[in-house]
C-alpha cells in the first residue's frame, strides 16, 4: 500500500469514528438503554414512522410499540419476573420482533433458538437455557411435539405457548393457541421499570458447525454496541433507509445488528421470512430498500441466478455483512451495480470487530489497538510461546490466531456453560495476568495492518508435512468453469499420516470433470489438491449459509456409505471411486500421491 492509499484508509476509519462519536451516550453502562427503551423512545420521536415492512403489512413505531406492549403485559400476566427466561422458536415475522421487544420490556431474556434445529440438537438449546416457558411459531409445532417428552420443565398445557401464525394455518397438536389473550391484553406500557442496561436481553447460539450450540450471553449493553456500528459506521443509516434483511433473526445479524440498527438510526427494517435468491432483487424494488445485509454464500447464489432487469431497477447504496469470498466480490459488485461493499467481522460472543470502511476486497477490516494474531499450529489452536512463555504475534504475511484484550470496556460475557466460557480465554499473553478472547478463527496478516479470513482453527488439516487451508483451497476452486460451490475438508486415508484434501461441489450443466482436473493439477500444489471428489445437488449448510464440514468429513468416501457420486484424482485425471477401487485404497494398494 502506497503512501496516498495509507492516508486515505486512515482518513476513512477516522471518519467511521466520527459518525460512532454522537452514538456513544446511549453506551452509557449504568441506566437503563436498550431495546425497550429505544423502542419506546421511537414511539414517542416518529409515532407515525414506517419502522417495520413484512409482505403488504407496513407497522409505525408507535403500532410495533402497543404491539410489544402487548406481549409485555401478556407475560407479566404469566408471572413471568425479570431474569426469567422464554425460548423463542418461530420464522423471521413481525411478532418475533413484538414478542422478543416486549419480553426485552420486563426483563425477561429470550433465548432465540435456532429454526433449523430438531430432534437432539433441539432438545440440547432449549435445555440448557432453562426457560419458564416456550413461546413457538405454529410453523414449528411438530418439531416442538417430537421432542416434548425430552422436555421435562415444559408442561404442553401450561408452559407451551403457540403464537399462530395466518398465512400458514396448521394442526397445533393441542397446545395454547396464545394469539387472542395477547391481543386482549393492554397496550400501554407495563408499570414495571426498564430493564437494566448491564441485563442480559438474550442468548444467541453459536452455530454448531462442529458440535452443539453453545448459548452466549447479550447483555442489553452489547446489543446496542451491534446496533450502534451497524447503523453508525458501516451503514451510514438515516430515517430515510431501508433496510432489507434476509438473514433469520435468530441470529446476530437479524435481532441484534439489524433491528439494533434501524432502532438507533430510525430507519425501517423490511423483513423476509426466509432468503429466496429468486424473489431477492424483486423484494428489493418492492420495498425500495437502499442497504441490505449479506453473510456466507448469500451472495454467490444470486450470482447464480439468471439475469433479471429487476438487479439494476434499484436504489441499493451499500451491502454490508461478512463471509464475501474475494473471488467472487468484483463481479458480484459489478453486475449487480452496488455502489460500495463494506465487510465487517465479530463473533457474537466476541468482544473485538474489524470494519472493510474502504470495500477493499477479500479484507476484514484493519487491526484496531487491543487485537493481535497470534502464531500457533493451525490445526489445534496451540499457542506458540517464547521461552518466557509468552506469546508471539504473526508479521505481515504470516497466519495466526484473532485474539482480542479483555478489559472493562471490550468485556467478554461469555456462554451459560461456564466450562465452554473459560476455553474461550487466552491467558498471559504479552504479560502476566492479561487475557484474550479467542475467536477460533485463523487470519492472515497484511501490510499496513490488514486483515483477511484464512480458515477456522481446525478446518486447516496438514497433508505432507504441510498445512492446507481449506478456505484457500475452495476459493481456488471456485474459479473453475461450472462449479457452483465447494466445500472442502480433511480425511484419513489408510497407511498416511495427516488427512488428505476432499472437496464435496455443487457443480452446474457446463461443469467438465476432466477440466476441472487439469484446473486442480495447474493451479494447486500437490499436498493441496483434492484428491477425492464428492459431487452433491445442494449443499448442506447452517441457517446463515455456513457451509456444515462435519457431516461430510465424518462420512468420508467409502462409496458403501456415501450415496452421492464420488471420485478419486488418479494422477491427472478423476476417475469414479467404487466399491473394487475403495478396496485398493483400503490397503494401499493405490493412494493420492
Amino acid at each position: 500500500m502506497g503512501l496516498l492509499e495509507r492516508a486515505r484508509a486512515t482518513w476513512t476509519e477516522l471518519q467511521g469514528i466520527g459518525r460512532l462519536l454522537p452514538g456513544l451516550p446511549a453506551l452509557n453502562p449504568f441506566g437503563h438503554r436498550g431495546c425497550a427503551q429505544l423502542l419506546q423512545q421511537r414511539a414517542i420521536d416518529t409515532p407515525h414512522q414506517v419502522g417495520l415492512a413484512f409482505q403488504d403489512e407496513r407497522w409505525t413505531w408507535k403500532a410495533i410499540h402497543e404491539r410489544a406492549n402487548q406481549y409485555a403485559n401478556f407475560a407479566v400476566h404469566e408471572r413471568l419476573r425479570r431474569g426469567d427466561v422464554v425460548a423463542l422458536l418461530m420464522d423471521s415475522r413481525p411478532d418475533y420482533l413484538f414478542a422478543g421487544s416486549g419480553l426485552n420490556r420486563i426483563g425477561v431474556v429470550t433465548a432465540l433458538i435456532n429454526t433449523h434445529l430438531t430432534d437432539a440438537a433441539l432438545v440440547h438449546a432449549i435445555t440448557v437455557a432453562r426457560p419458564k416457558a416456550l413461546l413457538v411459531g405454529s410453523e414449528h409445532v411438530k418439531a416442538v411435539a417430537d421432542v416434548l417428552s425430552k422436555l421435562p420443565r415444559l408442561s404442553k398445557a401450561h408452559t407451551v405457548w403457540v403464537q399462530l401464525d395466518p398465512d400458514r394455518a396448521t394442526d397445533c397438536d393441542g397446545f395454547r393457541i396464545i394469539n387472542q389473550d395477547v391481543a386482549a391484553r393492554s397496550a400501554a406500557e407495563p408499570r414495571r421499570g426498564l430493564p437494566d442496561t448491564m441485563a442480559p436481553m438474550c442468548y444467541v447460539y453459536t452455530s454448531g458447525t462442529t458440535g452443539l450450540p453453545k448459548a452466549a450471553i447479550i447483555r442489553n449493553l452489547r446489543w446496542l454496541e451491534a446496533g450502534l456500528v451497524l447503523s453508525h459506521v458501516v451503514g451510514e443509516m438515516t430515517p430515510r433507509d431501508v433496510l432489507y434483511l434476509t438473514l433469520p433473526l435468530y441470529h446476530s445479524a437479524g435481532f441484534l445488528a439489524a433491528w439494533g440498527a434501524v432502532l438507533l438510526s430510525g430507519a425501517t427494517l423490511a423483513l423476509r421470512r426466509k432468503f429466496s435468491a429468486s424473489r431477492f432483487w424483486e423484494d428489493v424494488q418492492a420495498f425500495d430498500a437502499t442497504l441490505f445485509i449479506y453473510i456466507g454464500e448469500l451472495c454467490r447464489y444470486l450470482l447464480r441466478q439468471p439475469p433479471t432487469p429487476l438487479e439494476h431497477q434499484h436504489h441499493i447504496r451499500l451491502c454490508m455483512g461478512n463471509g464475501l469470498r474475494p473471488d467472487i466480490w468484483r463481479s458480484f459488485q459489478s453486475r449487480f451495480r452496488i455502489p460500495l461493499i463494506r465487510e465487517y467481522y465479530g463473533a457474537t460472543e466476541g468482544n473485538l470487530g474489524l470494519i472493510n470502511l474502504e470495500g477493499r476486497p477479500g479484507m476484514i477490516g484493519r487491526l484496531l489497538p487491543g487485537e493481535a494474531i497470534l502464531k500457533c499450529d493451525p490445526m489445534t489452536g496451540a499457542l506458540v510461546r517464547k521461552r518466557d512463555g509468552r506469546c508471539e504475534s504473526a508479521t505481515v504475511g504470516e497466519r495466526g490466531l484473532l485474539v482480542g484484550w479483555i478489559n472493562t470496556l471490550m468485556s467478554f460475557d461469555g456462554y451459560l456453560d461456564r466450562a465452554a466460557t473459560r476455553k474461550k480465554v487466552v491467558r498471559d499473553v504479552f504479560a502476566k495476568g492479561d487475557a484474550y478472547f479467542n475467536t477460533g478463527d485463523l487470519v492472515q496478516l497484511h501490510a499496513d495492518g490488514w486483515v483477511s479470513f484464512a480458515d477456522r482453527i481446525g478446518d486447516t488439516f496438514r497433508w505432507k508435512g504441510e498445512n492446507v487451508s481449506t478456505h484457500e483451497v475452495a476459493e481456488i476452486l471456485s474459479q473453475a468453469k461450472g462449479l457452483q460451490e465447494a466445500n472442502v475438508y480433511g480425511v484419513p486415508v489408510n497407511g498416511a499420516e495427516g488427512r488428505v484434501g476432499m472437496a464435496s461441489i455443487v457443480v452446474s450443466d457446463d461443469f467438465d470433470l476432466n477440466a476441472f482436473a487439469g484446473c486442480v493439477v495447474s493451479n494447486l500444489a500437490s499436498y493441496q489438491r483434492p484428491y477425492f471428489l464428492r459431487m452433491v445437488p445442494r449443499m448442506e449448510i447452517t441457517g446463515t449459509f455456513k457451509h456444515q464440514k462435519h457431516h461430510y468429513r465424518s462420512e468420508g468416501y467409502d462409496p458403501s456409505t456415501v450415496k452421492d457420486p464420488l471420485y478419486f484424482l488418479d494422477g491427472r485425471q478423476y476417475v469414479p471411486l467404487d466399491d473394487a477401487l475403495y478396496r485398493r485404497l483400503a490397503t494401499g494398494e493405490v493412494g493420492p500421491r
